[in-house]
């Protein structure tokens, strides 16, 4: 019996080194959030770029890998502990349409003026999805089903600080924006939930307006999360296909990754009332943890200087992307819901 064990804890104990670094870093993360404000995926990245260096041990690049792989996927499939299909029926066809739509064009424009700018069409599909579903952590799930390459994960964090960014600007702009357009209350949290990238910063949009705002902008937001199964399965299958021909020699990816799975799993059983308000807010604080410790994984892997080499237009990408998503939004609420 303890023979059979033996691997196993050899394999954990090897972990170890490369384990503590990000565990480390999301605390120290966490600690500039909770205190000073700003976004803590945001700390947990640059933190994570500082020590580069450390990937390049031997002893610490296993527990790295496993961060950046599979805690980053467990982080993901917990998100689904948020959501229930009773508060995505209560916010009726129009807004959800809406945000189907803004979704389906902006990966779309994405992958499209990628080509133009002279970038790869993968890095147009993911932060095209970044932008249109929920920010860093829908990069970091479109992320685990990509290709591995070393570009890929640059593309990547380069992704999360741009929408980390942009959804902090648009936090303070676009409840500015609803108020002289004079939105109900109603309409200015449809348009912050559909268009602001990152769940916290919704919130934090929506509360500046109303409660009621507030709590709108949520369930539009938890709507968008939702989508995130559908589009990480379309991607999944898109890269899976093209890994099938010839001349390529990624590994296959799944076609529907196991943490998509859990991710609908927890979102029926939550339906279902499975789930109690207590239990749902402890998985939701172990997603977040999960995800955090991955994002300070994936910045340890990454040069800084490597980053530094892709240029404005990524940035300039996703800043287009941005707007094109606001400017679907705008037309809905000033067309269909006068």
């Amino acid at each position: 019996m303890l023979s059979y064990a033996r691997p196993w804890i050899h394999q954990t104990r090897s972990l170890w080194p490369g384990l503590a670094l990000p565990l480390l870093i999301m605390l120290g993360a966490t600690f500039l959030s909770e205190h000073y404000g700003g976004p803590q995926l945001l700390y947990a990245l640059l933190f994570g770029l500082a020590f580069h260096f450390l990937h390049q041990d031997a002893r610490c690049r296993p527990g790295i890998e496993f961060c950046a792989r599979t805690l980053l996927r467990i982080g993901v499939a917990l998100l689904g502990a948020r959501i229930t299909l009773a508060q995505i029926g209560q916010l009726g066809i129009g807004p959800l349409a809406t945000a189907a739509l803004g979704i389906v064009s902006t990966i779309a424009l994405g992958a499209w003026l990628a080509r133009r700018f002279g970038l790869k069409t993968d890095f147009g599909l993911l932060c095209g999805a970044a932008v249109s579903i929920c920010g860093a952590s829908a990069a970091l799930a479109v992320a685990a089903v990509m290709p591995k390459t070393e570009e890929n994960e640059r593309h990547t964090l380069l992704t999360v600080v741009g929408v980390t960014g942009l959804s902090t600007l648009a936090m303070i702009a676009y409840p500015l924006l609803a108020k002289a357009l004079q939105w109900s209350d109603t309409g200015a949290g449809i348009f912050l939930g559909g268009t602001i990238h990152d769940v916290a910063q919704v919130i934090g949009a929506g509360l500046m307006i109303s409660h009621e705002a507030g709590d709108v902008a949520v369930i539009v937001k938890l709507f968008r999360v939702t989508l995130l199964v559908p589009v990480v399965a379309v991607l999944a299958w898109y890269w899976r296909q093209r890994s099938n021909a010839p001349s390529s020699g990624n590994r296959q990816a799944p076609l529907l990754p196991f943490f998509l799975i859990g991710f609908m799993a927890l979102v029926l059983v939550n339906s279902l009332g499975g789930l109690t308000p207590r239990f749902t807010e402890a998985l939701s604080q172990i997603s977040r943890i999960c995800l955090v410790i991955a994002i300070s994984a994936l910045g340890i892997k990454t040069s800084f200087e490597e980053l530094l080499k892709l240029g404005w237009r990524p940035m300039a990408l996703m800043l287009v992307e941005t707007l094109w998503l606001a400017t679907v939004f705008v037309i809905y609420l000033c067309v269909f819901t006068r």
